[in-house]
């Protein structure tokens, strides 16, 4: 195989025209690729991202001089990713198409693909990945979050999409994601619980595991000056949506009020939640914060503490907390025990009384959390980085590489006989 590949990643979004986890990976390992070496063009959908946010994106990502941006622009709108939500096939994005059916690419790399088309897997003959970001591929509410009060355990996915408020897609009804899914090679899943989950919901497909990964933070030189004046501290960091469970978050720390909630992030619960932590001064929202800044309250931290109350596909904060050094406390779900599992680097809990036990242990052991905290240092370095992540991804393409050829030879070789 080459050693220097052109790969081409596809998504429904991709940063500044994104808002999750998975935009976020997708420019990571796109940049990841290209500081060695390999060309990456990226196709994302610039409709959709307008369609759901209303405006244009004000952040900044900066890429890769080999990084091209190839943003999917239609001259009719939302009609683009409404029509493309409701047939499954990409309509007016004729120029995906014609880039992966011309064979440009070594490897294709398919990522959110909901807005996209699922139709677009079957374009071109390339090696063909897909990250299972999220659910989608067996939920089309993304999340297995049902009727939006309670994880899927059982599928009502056409009343669910009802009170979803959002079009049922009939397609799902046909055989087109069967026959489209046929065209990967392998799918990726950024942990173990989202690759069973996937089997265990009905799709035969070849699956394998891979974590996300964070590049390694500067090197950090220990509590942040700026923060020497804060009361000892637990952190949430993440998006205050419903689903990520901070109602409950909140709930534990009135009922703790020795040490502070620091709650970084922005959404449309945010509101509600201030609410709700009203007259309770140890509890804080700091609003979305950059990068840069965010960096300087993990360190300090006691813990931070993810209380998703749906199936996360992974748990990004954890690893980023373990890139400081700074243990976790996550609820019983999904992913998230997952990796403090792996890592030793921190506490699991199922009830508040739990939750409060872990608050109590680290605060009043000092040597405990660190501890804890260069053990998820330890496991990020092992597992979650870009070196083992890019490694295992390119021994995979290889794989693929060497069966494709050997398959071919022996293809060639039946017609030598006949």
């Amino acid at each position: 195989m080459k050693q220097t590949l052109k790969f081409c990643m596809v998504s429904t979004f991709y940063p500044p025209y994104s808002f999750g986890g998975d935009g976020m990976h997708i420019y990571r390992l796109s940049n990841e690729l290209a500081r060695r070496g390999h060309w990456v063009d990226v196709f994302y959908c610039e409709d959709s991202f307008l369609l759901m946010n209303g405006g244009r994106p004000t952040a900044e990502f900066p890429n890769h001089e080999r990084v091209r941006l190839r943003p999917l622009k239609s001259g009719v709108g939302m009609l683009s990713p409404l029509i493309t939500q409701q047939t499954g096939i990409p309509f007016f994005k004729g120029e995906l198409k014609k880039a992966l059916e011309e064979d440009r690419y070594d490897v294709v790399h398919y990522n959110n693909m909901s807005l996209i088309g699922i139709k677009a897997l079957s374009y071109g003959s390339a090696i063909k990945l897909y990250t299972v970001h999220e659910h989608w591929l067996v939920c089309p509410m993304h999340v297995l979050w049902k009727f939006n009060r309670e994880v899927c355990t059982t599928k009502s996915c056409f009343r669910c999409q009802i009170g979803g408020k959002r079009p049922p897609q009939m397609w799902r009804k046909t055989s087109l994601m069967k026959r489209m899914l046929k065209h990967v090679d392998c799918f990726l899943s950024p942990s173990r619980f989202t690759l069973q989950k996937h089997l265990e919901m009905g799709l035969d497909i070849p699956i394998r595991h891979l974590p996300h990964f964070l590049s390694k933070p500067p090197e950090s030189t220990g509590v942040s000056m700026r923060h020497r004046e804060l009361r000892p501290y637990f952190l949430f960091v993440g998006r205050l949506e419903y689903i990520k469970g901070v109602h409950n978050l909140i709930e534990a720390f009135k009922k703790h009020a020795g040490h502070d909630l620091l709650i970084v992030g922005d959404g449309t619960y945010r509101e509600t939640l201030e609410a709700q932590a009203k007259d309770f001064p140890n509890i804080r929202f700091l609003g979305k914060l950059s990068q840069d800044n965010l960096a300087d309250f993990y360190p300090s931290a006691l813990a931070v503490i993810v209380p998703s109350i749906c199936f996360e596909t992974f748990g990004i904060i954890l690893i980023e907390a373990f890139s400081y050094k700074t243990p976790v406390i996550a609820n019983d779900l999904g992913a998230l025990p997952e990796i403090v599992n792996d890592s030793n680097g921190g506490f699991v809990y199922r009830t508040e009384d739990e939750l409060l036990a872990a608050i109590q242990k680290i605060a009043a052991n000092p040597a405990l959390r660190n501890e804890l905290g260069e053990n998820g240092h330890q496991a990020y370095l092992k597992y979650w980085t870009e070196e083992p992540h890019v490694r295992q991804y390119l021994d995979l393409i290889r794989s693929i590489d060497g069966r494709r050829e050997k398959k071919l030879k022996a293809v060639r070789g039946e017609h030598a006989f006949q």
